[in-house]
């Protein structure tokens, strides 16, 4: 008799589950008619000196939201020469990176260079000594703040925290296939790895991967939504027209929306996605 209830517990949980993810793709299906999309290409990206102090040893930076000056969620893209390495510095606040072309380096100053390649993870706790160094034709990363000002201060200044620096090459991510969260369905053939994640805010990042000749429609439910392209190159439906975006190219949404992606080559697609709130992905 008690198995026979176990099964009916287990069953009921199985058809609430269900009933509540179809309920949340039903919510984002009527919050959708107009929703609020932009679109931002790589070669419309308009640089300026991150660190202007610096002069022309300065590396480039240009923002996609936020403001890096202001004390508002910010991110943006970094551009190192090749070659270049910084001196030993501290910033005002901590920060998440992910590696987009080229290789970089981010570590303790008397760290062992480890060069991470594009789909790279790192943050850099405010406070904490480090250098950042770059190596090969074009080297950008993508630079992300909670919280402004983003600034370059002196060893002086150097704090211990309770944070702790993560570097996590690409070849370390962990991904999530159907099979593992339910946030994916079947027939999408995406896969998903959770990066991080605030409980202030209920804010979180992702990286979505698009496997060759893939077509997805993602449903984001969040009020905040950032995506930026990491590696490949995808198609992305706006106002009845599908613009090509390639790494670097920036994408965002207000309210709950659907976002058309189709990956048309050989090659897999990486986006990075900042949210609030849930996501769902499936095919086309």
């Amino acid at each position: 008799m008690r198995i026979k209830e176990t099964i009916l517990i287990l069953l009921l949980g199985l058809l609430i589950s269900c009933a509540q993810k179809n309920k949340e793709v039903k919510k984002a299906s009527i919050l959708t008619e107009n929703p609020t999309k932009n679109v931002l290409l790589y070669k419309d990206i308009q640089w300026g000196k991150l660190n202007p102090a610096r002069g022309d040893n300065s590396p480039l930076a240009a923002t996609l939201w936020g403001d890096r000056n202001a004390e508002v969620p910010t991110g943006f893209l970094a551009k190192f020469k090749d070659g270049f390495s910084s001196p030993p510095h501290i910033h005002n606040v901590t920060y998440r990176a992910v590696v987009i072309k080229g290789m970089i380096h981010n570590d303790d100053p008397k760290a062992e260079f480890m060069w991470m390649k594009p789909g790279s993870f790192w943050t850099q706790p405010v406070g904490e000594p480090h250098i950042t160094a770059a190596k090969g034709n074009v080297n950008i990363a993508l630079v992300e703040i909670d919280k402004g000002p983003y600034l370059v201060k002196p060893l002086s200044e150097a704090k211990s925290t309770y944070e702790r620096p993560i570097n996590i090459d690409y070849t370390n991510v962990v991904w999530l296939g159907y099979d593992q969260t339910n946030w994916i369905s079947k027939n999408s053939k995406a896969l998903m790895s959770f990066l991080w994640e605030k409980k202030e805010g209920k804010s979180f990042g992702c990286f979505i991967k698009l496997p060759p000749r893939a077509k997805i429609k993602l449903m984001s439910m969040g009020e905040v939504f950032h995506s930026v392209v990491i590696k490949g190159e995808v198609n992305y439906l706006i106002k009845n027209k599908m613009e090509t975006l390639v790494a670097g190219s920036y994408f965002t949404s207000q309210l709950n929306t659907f976002h058309q992606l189709e990956n048309k080559k050989d090659k897999e697609v990486v986006l990075y996605i900042k949210t609030n709130d849930k996501m769902f992905i499936e095919g086309i």
